[in-house]
């Protein structure tokens, strides 16, 4: 038989549950008999237990995917809502009376939230990966606290920027509500 033949056939195990497996051998099959006849009985078990499991996680990490990729179809109709929202939230600001002007403060961490909203991270990812209390975060984001220069750094790169990037982009906005 060629090598090839061998290597393309599948095996299906059977579970006590009668729920049926199809195992693809990594070996040529005179080869993997070979070695299964010299398990014990526990020892196939746990070979074919650990094939199952093998299978379970491939099928979890599939749904996993699945319904991520649900998630950012979502989310990218969401980003499509709420652009038209902000256009028109940001007529609103300028036809109104008395202009607010924004604090550096709070266009540091406006900007720092719409960087985490942007690539659709969670306050707690963030904080842990900055390595930043989740509380603390969430008042630098809403303005509330001042970011000392180590912490903003933090939080840039967990964010995946580098401060001057950052502060471009928070003078780039502050630019934007002065006219």
């Amino acid at each position: 038989m060629a090598k090839g033949a061998a290597m393309a056939s599948t095996e299906t195990v059977m579970t006590r549950n009668d729920t049926r497996y199809e195992v693809k051998p990594t070996a040529p099959v005179a080869e993997r008999n070979a070695r299964v006849r010299d398990l014990t009985p526990a020892q196939r078990r746990a070979v074919v237990f650990a094939q199952q499991q093998v299978v379970k996680a491939r099928a979890a990490k599939k749904a996993k995917e699945e319904r991520q990729a649900s998630l950012n179809k979502m989310w990218m109709e969401e980003d499509g809502m709420e652009a038209g929202r902000q256009r028109a939230s940001s007529t609103k600001e300028t036809q109104a009376v008395s202009p607010h002007r924004v604090s550096l403060r709070e266009a540091l961490g406006h900007v720092l939230r719409e960087l985490r909203t942007g690539d659709h991270k969670t306050l707690r990812e963030v904080s842990e990966k900055a390595g930043v209390s989740l509380g603390y975060l969430s008042e630098v984001e809403r303005g509330q606290k001042e970011a000392s220069s180590e912490l903003l750094s933090s939080i840039a790169d967990a964010l995946g920027l580098g401060v001057p990037q950052t502060l471009r982009m928070v003078a780039d906005y502050l630019e934007s509500t002065q006219e």
